[in-house]
């Protein structure tokens, strides 16, 4: 399968340039190697990367891979920003003929992809690299000619993403809106190409108006638009009057903000009290561009839009942004961000199971994933979805993967949840693989060898991987000195696995206890002696739970199972959850890995909420929102309330004294909302803003403006919502821009989700979703 790379010479990223090889052929892999190919693209003889990444480089290189029926090809085009080939060529980029380098998340060398491992004996790993996409796109594995032409391509295409990633968003904006108006990519916009770019950015103008911001621009009067004259046409576009008339309200000549101007800003539309002085003139030190205004204290008109559009102009609270919470509080007290089923990139029936799985989780912070390991070919335990036709996976591969991701986004503790189905024999081997491939990452006796009172805290756990899974002895037992040395493994084994039984609850009766211990495996001592404060549980009732178990213990409940607990027994679920951890998983009907609304067992207290983190949409919406506070690190403390062993709360009839809150929120505009079907090039957007609170079940409610017709650009609304919420420290807050259809549903834009206790009040725009609002909240705000 031949790719050729870009036929240009060099490769240009920031300020270095790097050589790249003139026509060589790079081979490439796939992670869905599955996939449908089209017949092979023939390109032309013209050595020269035409735009849109489309190659106009000749012919095809022999194939050396044994993939010769499927060709392709690929160019890296570093002017444009962009990589790819023709849509029918590159099953991988299949939806675009070219993929923008911003889309990319990082390059990986060829040890750590599944594929390329698996064709090593055809290519040495060294010459094979990963393109990693964001979000949920599909991985791109490639495979050079050459270790060093791998390496050219791997620190180029880094060095672009690292380049992109620098530049702001006004800067990716001007950059993105001027190659997709430039057609031809003569580097020139002549005004038909204008008009056509007004129908992509979603404006619906005049053409008279239209042309004379054209001639304005046009400074060189060529009739067409280069560089900074482009530049000058697209301020004119993107100039928001709304913005305009905030800033002369406070400014006495409409030009500057002094510095007194500025903190009357601050204190009356931001609402920053007595910090405002201090705050002030530290915003005009940072964001003022000019030296001169700077030494006088003013803020100019682009000084205040540079501050507006920053981390401090947020509607997110900066404050909130780095660890801001007591990490020192037991593990219990804490919002654990849990994945179900981690191996899992698609359905729970046919899907693929990959470490790939692993490692989008763990680098978005995830701190508890899931592993089902079963007897594999050769001794070698595997991961999948046990009795399905699920892929299969060495659990050896899982667990180096997690090893090298697992702090990379946080340093806080992960959770694996083990759920073992193996014989003693590979029980033996996943242990040793957990101890040999982990090292000193992995917590196998507890923290100072001495009987703890309460689980340790993530500040105490550091760095360190805990198992979650079953257990032959208590903690306690673990701890003691044993006074004789049982014959055998096997036998000290049989003897704690009875002592088991004889403790189970004595609402099974002896029937059920006898079947239960036939068909029950016996657990592996050196497995069991890995889980320390983790130990899994059968839940049987909460008063079974306070008799029989500590507070190591951890139940695990079913979607159906802890819906029906917390109608029927909301307050004994709160306090269970104030002692010992409980994870809640999705149904077993959800076969297509959909997921249930996490809020309502986040409102019980309920600590490791799993959901299947492959599947986009509300539910992982709203836990990207919980955890997009305390620096990511997918630890979240509890509400006070959620943590007192004496809490009379009832997430179903939340009373007094909690004090409920007013928002007041007015969204004011928008602009550059993109398309949601950009195949329809003359089609224009019809926004609306729906504001969305999730919480308990009386505060959960939406509101939305009316639509704003064909008009994606810089639509106006500048309509108030008012939202009265019972339990704020609960509440999650969500914006989404849908485009209004009269004939079918509203199709999606974009949303951003944020928990109540981290939004700024004030003028906020928010740049990723290109909405402008203002926002107030308080006790004594009224909504009439």
């Amino acid at each position: 399968m031949s790719f050729w790379p870009m036929s240009r010479c060099q490769l240009v990223a920031g300020s270095q340039v790097l050589p790249l090889p003139e026509q060589a052929p790079c081979h490439a892999a796939y992670e869905n190697s599955n996939d449908s190919w089209h017949p092979e693209f023939q390109g032309s003889a013209s050595p020269c990367t035409k735009a849109l990444g489309v190659p106009a480089c000749g012919g095809w290189g022999p194939s050396s891979c044994g993939f010769r029926e499927k060709k392709g090809v690929l160019v890296l085009d570093p002017q444009l920003l962009q990589f790819g080939g023709p849509s029918s060529s590159v099953p991988a980029l299949a939806s675009s003929p070219a993929v923008s380098i911003s889309d990319v998340d990082t390059v990986r060398e060829g040890h750590e992809s599944e594929l390329l491992r698996n064709l090593a004996e055809e290519f040495p790993l060294e010459q094979g690299f990963t393109i990693v996409f964001h979000g949920r796109r599909s991985n791109l594995d490639l495979v050079a000619n050459s270790v060093e032409e791998a390496q050219i391509w791997m620190q180029g295409l880094q060095l672009l993403v690292d380049f992109v990633t620098s530049m702001d968003q006004q800067e990716r904006l001007d950059h993105d809106w001027f190659q997709h108006g430039d057609k031809n990519q003569d580097g020139r916009m002549s005004f038909g190409e204008v008009q056509r770019l007004l129908h992509l950015m979603n404006v619906e103008m005049d053409q008279d108006h239209a042309f004379q911001l054209f001639q304005r621009a046009d400074a060189s009067q060529s009739g067409t638009l280069e560089g900074e004259e482009f530049v000058e046409f697209y301020k004119s576009l993107t100039q928001r009057p709304e913005v305009q008339e905030l800033f002369e309200k406070f400014s006495s000549d409409g030009q500057k903000l002094t510095l007194l101007e500025f903190v009357d800003f601050l204190q009356e539309e931001q609402k920053e009290g007595e910090r405002a002085s201090d705050l002030a003139l530290e915003l005009i030190d940072c964001y003022e561009p000019s030296d001169s205004g700077k030494l006088r204290h003013v803020l100019s008109m682009d000084g205040f839009l540079s501050y507006l559009y920053s981390k401090d102009g947020d509607i997110f609270n900066p404050t909130c942004l780095p660890i801001y919470q007591d990490m020192t509080q037991p593990l219990n007290q804490y919002y654990i961000s849990s994945s179900h089923n981690t191996y899992l990139v698609g359905d729970q029936l046919c899907g693929q199971s990959s470490v790939e799985g692993y490692i989008r989780a763990l680098k978005r912070g995830c701190r508890c994933v899931e592993v089902d390991i079963w007897d594999g070919p050769s001794g070698e335990p595997i991961v999948y979805h046990g009795h399905t036709l699920t892929s299969r996976i060495p659990f050896k591969d899982v667990v180096a993967a997690i090893g090298q991701y697992a702090f990379q986004t946080s340093d806080y503790p992960v959770i694996l949840s083990l759920e073992n189905h193996c014989s003693w024999e590979q029980q033996e081997i996943i242990a040793r693989h957990l101890t040999e491939i982990l090292g000193n990452q992995l917590l196998s006796s507890t923290l100072d060898g001495q009987l703890p009172t309460q689980l340790p805290s993530p500040e105490e756990l550091q760095r360190k991987i805990l198992v979650k899974g079953k257990k032959l002895k208590t903690l306690e037992e673990d701890l003691e000195e044993e006074e004789e040395e049982p014959e055998s493994e096997l036998e000290e084994a049989e003897l704690q696995l009875e002592a088991q039984m004889e403790s189970e609850p004595q609402e099974l009766s002896p029937r059920s206890k006898d079947k239960k211990k036939k068909s029950k495996p016996i657990l592996c001592p050196s497995l069991s002696a890995l889980v320390v404060y983790l130990k899994a549980v059968t839940f049987y009732s909460f008063t079974h739970s306070r008799e029989h178990y500590r507070f190591y213990e951890t139940s695990s409940f079913s979607e159906a199972k802890a819906k029906s607990l917390i109608k029927e027994a909301g307050n004994e679920f709160v306090l269970h959850n104030t002692w010992q951890l409980s994870r809640v998983y999705p149904s077993g009907l959800r076969t297509d890995s959909s997921n249930y609304n996490p809020q309502e067992f986040w409102n019980a207290g309920c600590q490791m909420v799993a959901l299947n983190m492959q599947t986009a949409g509300l539910e992982m919406d709203l836990c990207d929102g919980l955890f997009r506070q305390n620096a990511g690190s997918g630890y979240v403390l509890k509400p006070d309330f959620l943590r007192d062993t004496q809490s009379s709360f009832h997430p179903e009839r939340p009373i007094s004294p909690f004090k409920a809150q007013t928002l007041l929120i007015q969204v004011i505009s928008g602009q550059q909302l993109p398309k949601v079907d950009k195949t329809k090039e003359e089609s224009i957007v019809d926004p609306l803003v729906r504001v969305e609170i999730f919480g308990v079940r009386q505060d959960t409610t939406r509101q939305e403006t009316s639509y704003v017709e064909n008009n994606g650009f810089n639509p106006y609304w500048g309509q108030t919502l008012c939202f009265r919420v019972l339990v704020p420290e609960l509440a999650l807050l969500r914006f989404v821009v849908k485009d209004y259809d009269w004939k079918s549903r509203n199709d999606f834009i974009g949303q951003y989700t944020l928990p109540w206790n981290c939004m700024q009040q004030g003028s906020i725009p928010y740049p990723d979703l290109g909405l402008h609002f203002r926002t107030n909240s308080g006790s004594k705000a009224d909504c009439n």
